[in-house]
């Protein structure tokens, strides 16, 4: 089938990233973190200094704020010490994105299945999930463990995909990381980049290869079908451009 390259009809399905796509997890991992560090008689970090860091999993957060590597000697007890301690209060501030309900209930309306694909792990994925309402709305959730392979393959992609009997070539897939555009890439999918999430200063999402760049949830409406295409309000836009410091864009022409 020819891939959706104009976004004029609906996708066949949206899929997403967990961690600074869908969820603002940020603030739990972050109270978790630091919880850990003052366990290991650290001062804790500032929360806009571990923010970036956040999608990269815990291995890139006990990196930055220890500077351990997963090879490194003590990385397995540190890290599984610092989930425990995310998995305890795993659900205190973590929320969807401001404007991604929006777009949840609009694609639910028109019976536009979405899923995640995340590389978060399942003991993790499911009780966030669930606590948050989510877990029965999806139609598929992907893991990182629930394949050999994790993103930036695209295994967990097409095997989501596989699940809700939909193209590739014909669904969505965002995330707030490089290698999420490269897995949708590698799929077959439309690639987008969600600027609004976990981005470190030197992160150039522009340059990541996607179809487009979301600089705010309900950018998404522009990719979901002529019907869905909405006008950004003022206020939106403004709150989106205090955030990021970027006002809402066009997807990206080529």
């Amino acid at each position: 089938m020819k891939p959706l390259i104009h976004h004029t009809d609906p996708p066949a399905c949206v899929l997403f990233d967990l961690d600074g796509t869908l969820l603002d997890t940020a603030p739990d991992l972050a109270a978790a973190l630091n919880r850990l560090r003052r366990e290991r008689g650290e001062p804790e970090l500032p929360f806009a200094l571990i923010r970036p860091t956040v999608s990269h999993g815990s291995p890139g957060m006990l990196k930055a704020s220890f500077g351990i590597e997963a090879e490194d000697a003590g990385y397995a007890e540190l890290n599984q010490r610092f989930l425990a301690l995310y998995q305890e209060f795993i659900a205190v501030e973590t929320a969807l994105f401001p404007g991604m309900a929006e777009v949840l209930a609009h694609l639910e309306a028109q019976a536009i299945p979405w899923g995640i694909v995340t590389n978060k792990p399942g003991f993790l994925t499911e009780p966030l999930l669930k606590a948050l309402g989510l877990w029965t709305r999806a139609v598929c959730v992907v893991s990182g463990d629930t394949l050999d392979k994790r993103k930036p393959d695209p295994e967990p992609l097409w095997y989501a995909c596989e699940q809700v009997g939909v193209d590739p070539g014909r669904s969505l897939y965002v995330g707030d990381a490089e290698r999420d555009v490269q897995a949708g890439n590698r799929a077959g999918m439309i690639a987008l980049a969600a600027a609004f999430g976990y981005l470190a200063v030197e992160d150039r999402p522009q340059e990541w290869g996607a179809a487009g760049v979301l600089r705010q949830p309900v950018d998404l409406f522009n990719w979901l079908g002529a019907a869905a295409l909405i006008p950004a309000t003022a206020a939106t836009v403004d709150a989106t451009t205090a955030e990021t410091g970027m006002p809402p864009t066009a997807p990206i022409t080529r």
